[in-house]
């Protein structure tokens, strides 16, 4: 009760110029808690969303389960990334298939794109949780120093207005003090949720996205030995000559006894 009257107190004495700062530094804060509301609701929403897609994918064996039963994680940035993938890898299986023993596989180029498809999903994702960030760190690094600027315009005016007055009573300087300080205690109480909940932010997103690139990594590797052609280079030859000599209607084994 004593702070809130100490505060109206100030706030009455400010000067035009220091309630103009602390226009500007309600006006930051509105946007600092927005920005906190919104992120805090979206990381909680993607953690929760990732615990339930990591814990379904683990249960599964092949790659392209999940996609195959059509589950659905929204929020979940793994699942983001997870979804490009597939994406990616059954447009080269439909596009450039590789048939090896009657399954459709891809090349090693075709792979290249599915990983880049892997990386292009995870930087979206990761810019994705940072947006709105800087709102934060702008109201960290900025707040107070809008605040500062405010008081010593303020006590400028103050003992400017005492230089005129001809007097140097504590009386007359202290509400023009007072009215000058509290533009200080408003970029404070801006910059202080905002360091708060810009620290635990930029901690959880952080491990958000090193989750991410670790599935990134997982998946495809996991792509690469379920759907990547590893055959030596010698039998993929070996293989298209044979295609090659069946689809101009000649018979390779009766071609390799003849040269004999």
């Amino acid at each position: 009760m004593f702070a809130s009257g100490a505060l109206q107190f100030a706030f009455e004495k400010a000067t035009l110029e220091g309630k103009i700062t602390i226009g500007a530094l309600i006006i930051v804060s509105l946007f600092s808690w927005s920005v906190i509301i919104t992120k805090i609701i979206q990381l909680v929403k993607a953690s929760r969303a990732a615990k339930k897609f990591f814990a379904a994918y683990h249960e599964t064996r092949e790659p392209l389960d999940l996609h195959r039963k059509q589950a659905n994680f929204d929020g979940a940035p793994a699942y983001e990334l997870y979804a490009a993938g597939v994406e990616e890898l059954q447009f080269q299986i439909t596009k450039h298939p590789v048939v090896v023993k009657g399954e459709s596989k891809i090349t090693q180029a075709s792979f290249d794109s599915v990983r880049v498809a892997l990386e292009e999903a995870a930087m979206r994702e990761s810019l994705s949780l940072q947006k709105g960030m800087i709102v934060l760190s702008t109201a960290v690094a900025g707040g107070p120093f809008i605040g500062l600027l405010g008081t010593v315009w303020g006590v400028m005016e103050t003992f400017s207005g005492i230089a005129r007055a001809n007097s140097a009573s504590l009386t007359a300087m202290a509400p023009g003090v007072a009215g000058a300080l509290i533009a200080t205690v408003i970029g404070l109480l801006v910059a202080i949720p905002a360091m708060f909940a810009y620290n635990f932010m930029v901690t959880k997103i952080r491990a958000i996205t090193q989750e991410l690139d670790a599935f990134a990594i997982r998946f495809a590797t996991q792509i690469e030995h379920s759907y990547v052609d590893a055959r030596p280079l010698g039998e993929e030859i070996s293989e298209a000559v044979n295609r090659a000599i069946r689809k101009d209607g000649f018979d390779a084994p009766a071609l390799q006894a003849s040269n004999i």
